[in-house]
Parts: C-alpha cells; sequence; structure tokens
C-alpha cells in the first residue's frame, strides 16, 4: 500500500461464518494479510469447521457448505497460531468493526484464549467509505435529483425527498423493476414459507418446522416434546423479537396456524 503510513503492522482481514451474531455464530473461513512497514506481506487463509450447521441463506452468501468443511479443525485448532500471527499489529478491513472484530474475539474467547481489540487501531474501509459517500436521504436526493434536499427532517421534505429518489431511480436504472410488486420483491427478500421474518421458522407441506441449526427441518411441535431448552434458547438469545415470539408461544403449546390454501376461503 502505497499511500498508507503506519510503524507497526497492520492486519487486513475478512471471514465467512455462519451468520452475523457474534455470541452465537462461528467462523468458517479466514483470510488474514499482515502488511509490515518495510513493504513486506504475510497471509494466512484457512477454512474451519464451526461445529454447528451453515445454514443455507450464509452458503448462499459465501458459497461454503457443510461437506467442504467437514473434517476440518475447528477455530481452537487454530487459534495459538492466529494470536500470534496477530498479536503485535492494528487491524483493517471492510466492516470489521461491526462483525469481524466481535466474531473473532468471541472465537478466542470461546477457545480459552486472549485476544481483544483493546490497544489496537482499527482502520475500517466501510466506516470510511460511508464518511466519504454518505448514504442517507439527502445524499440519495443529491444524485437523483442534481440539487440539495432542504429543509432535510422535517416530516413533509423527506417524504416527498424519498419519492424524488425512487422516481429518479427508475429513470437512470433501467434495469429495476417498474412495478411495486417488482420494487417490493427487491427490497423484502422474506420468502413465502417463512413465519417470522428472520426464516428461523418455516412452513414445509403445511407444517411449522424449524429452518435453522441443528433441528432444522424438525416440526416445532417435537422439539417441544423433544428438546424445550432449545426453544428457551431461542427466546433468550439476540434473535428478533418475531422470532423469539413464536418460540415463546410453542413453549406454552400456541403453535402457528397452518396457513390457508390458495383460493381457500376465510
Amino acid at each position: 500500500m502505497q499511500h498508507l503510513e503506519f510503524e507497526k503492522p497492520v492486519i487486513f482481514f475478512d471471514l465467512e461464518t455462519t451468520g452475523i451474531s457474534a455470541p452465537h455464530d462461528r467462523i468458517v473461513e479466514l483470510t488474514a494479510i499482515k502488511l509490515y512497514p518495510d513493504g513486506r506481506r504475510e497471509t494466512k487463509s484457512m477454512r474451519m469447521n464451526p461445529n454447528m450447521p451453515i445454514p443455507k441463506s450464509a452458503t448462499d452468501v459465501h458459497g461454503i457448505t457443510n461437506e467442504d468443511v467437514a473434517g476440518l479443525p475447528p477455530f481452537s485448532y487454530h487459534a495459538a497460531e492466529l494470536l500470534e500471527f496477530f498479536s503485535d499489529a492494528d487491524l483493517g478491513g471492510f466492516g470489521v468493526s461491526r462483525l469481524d472484530i466481535p466474531l473473532i474475539e468471541a472465537e478466542f474467547r470461546r477457545a480459552g484464549v486472549e485476544f481483544s481489540r483493546r490497544g489496537r487501531r482499527i482502520v475500517d474501509a466501510q466506516i470510511l467509505f460511508h464518511m466519504l459517500e454518505p448514504r442517507d436521504l439527502s445524499a440519495a436526493f443529491k444524485k437523483y435529483s442534481g440539487v440539495e434536499l432542504g429543509n432535510a427532517h422535517s416530516s413533509e421534505a423527506d417524504t416527498e425527498a424519498a419519492m424524488a429518489v425512487v422516481e429518479g431511480m427508475l429513470g437512470m436504472c433501467p434495469e429495476l423493476p417498474r412495478s411495486v410488486e417488482g420494487l417490493n420483491a427487491m427490497c423484502n427478500k422474506e420468502q413465502e414459507n417463512w413465519i417470522d421474518a428472520q426464516g428461523k421458522f418455516i412452513w414445509s407441506s403445511g407444517v411449522a418446522v424449524l429452518g435453522f441449526g441443528k433441528y432444522k427441518g424438525v416440526p416445532i411441535r417435537n422439539v417441544v416434546q423433544t428438546d424445550p431448552r432449545y426453544l428457551e434458547w431461542i427466546v433468550k438469545s439476540d434473535f428478533q423479537e418475531e422470532t423469539k415470539d413464536v418460540a415463546q408461544r410453542a413453549l406454552k403449546g400456541d403453535y402457528p396456524a397452518a396457513p390457508r390454501a390458495s383460493g381457500e376461503d376465510a
């Protein structure tokens, strides 16, 4: 890097994971590039077994399947090597402050190894990008209308601006659908068989089942009967309130009502 000035090593790294919850998800792939002030660079890249199922939603993002990591050692196997690699370095990457750093701290902690961002300087390309290229309504309005947004943050001005942004996008981006239905499909990725907004509970042939984890595809009723503590874990964890409500109701015997078939009378 020609323009970055630094006096101690900086490690830029990225993680592929089972999800986006640092306390509960796991690393399946890690790549770290260590830059030295003298121009040297050292790279470590490895896949590891997360010791939990990789959800399809995660595989759809990074392409790594459960079969790809079967038989590989877990993070704890690499912990000592990675601690030595990271020991004297500042940290960098894209969005690392939000997810990657908290998740790798959690993995080290689970492995019984002390690792922290404390005392390390962090260069987060995502934060810098958002500072230089604002992603708020005012920035969108200026981009798609060519003028500054006056009276921003009044409800009337913001409402008018939102409409102008959509109209401007449709005029400048021919790849966008023109119908509300098509735009909705892009804005709302929830699948028709999802019971909750996260897809943690889904419909399968009219039966409410788990959509993730070790009980993926298992009817909720069965999980309540055989392992209610799994649903209690969902209730106590950092899932969305709607997801936790489904689990809480199921524990009380109040299961989701089966969806009506298309055209069925109400």
